[in-house]
């Protein structure tokens, strides 16, 4: 049974945990509104990014020599997986997540009888993913030291995956995120963005158009020489200021239920220290009053 110098010392130590628990939740919180405007202004954008690939990608339906990262190799063989991370931990099941939709996806494959390629942008996604698939991980990209993501961060990594799609060392590259909706609701993601995902969209963007036709100048096959290396660079963007959302939000709502059970553990081991101490005491007085009996 603990001493109450033992419970006094536990209630001390939930605390002081409870006070830096309740610091990190405003922290989150102050991050959060940043993160989450900045997240909601990229959507729009990427959307319509994807949009105009999609009219684009109509327009020549039919035509040969399109770009391979548009329609592909042709081969379906080997998958790079880009799963995007937090830097740091203590964001409830954020990284969790994530890192469980790039295993399933990993298996999945591999089960095919595909070559899997792991491509991390975070620490924390590597650290989960290294356990199963150390062989598999090409690189490791981290964020740490950055204050405040932007485009020049997703160009990085988008260089790097262009680079590696020359090389001819993957056929499909696809990646994985945690989609913002709230601070209770983050939603894992996977998106293919080699070669474009821009199929599905393509009968809704064109129906759009309102049955307009468009003349390009350059042609639609100088347009998307451009458009899809910046389209891959606008989707890790979108990625990135998703997840920095998602994380804080994620962190915010964990710190609060953190917050939470240390005050519940400490109104526990409040009513424990007050029962043992008025045990102890009860236990004197017996002892007091037996010995005045005794003489």
């Amino acid at each position: 049974m603990p001493s109450l110098k033992d419970l006094r010392n536990r209630i001390a130590s939930v605390k002081a945990t409870q006070k830096i628990t309740k610091a990190m939740q405003m922290v989150a919180a102050a991050k959060l509104r940043r993160a989450q405007v900045a997240a909601e202004a990229a959507r729009p954008y990427a959307t319509r990014m994807e949009a105009v690939l999609a009219n684009l990608a109509t327009a020549l339906q039919g035509r040969e020599g399109g770009s391979p990262l548009m329609i592909g190799t042709g081969k379906d063989k080997v998958h790079l997986l880009v799963a995007c991370t937090a830097e740091r931990g203590l964001c409830g099941a954020f990284n969790s997540s994530i890192v469980r939709l790039t295993r399933d996806h990993a298996f999945r494959l591999l089960n095919d009888g595909k070559e899997v390629k792991i491509l991390c942008v975070g620490r924390k996604g590597f650290d989960q993913l290294k356990r199963l698939f150390a062989s598999k991980i090409v690189e490791v990209i981290e964020l740490r030291g950055v204050k405040q993501l932007g485009f020049e961060q997703a160009e990085k990594i988008a260089e790097n995956v262009l680079v590696r799609f020359a090389g001819g060392e993957f056929d499909v590259a696809t990646l994985f995120f945690s989609r913002f909706r709230s601070v209770i609701s983050q939603i894992p993601t996977a998106l293919r963005i080699v070669p474009a995902e821009i199929q599905k969209e393509a009968n809704s963007a064109q129906a759009s158009l309102g049955g307009a036709v468009y003349e390009y100048e350059p042609d639609e096959a100088d347009i998307l020489a451009d458009l899809l290396p910046l389209n891959i660079a606008t989707q890790i963007l979108r990625a990135l200021l998703e997840n920095a959302a998602s994380e804080q939000g994620a962190r915010m709502s964990a710190m609060d239920n953190a917050t939470r059970n240390a005050g519940d553990m400490i109104g526990r081991l409040t009513l424990r220290y007050n029962r043992t101490r008025q045990a102890m005491i009860t236990k004197e007085l017996i002892e007091i009053i037996s010995g005045a009996e005794a003489l």
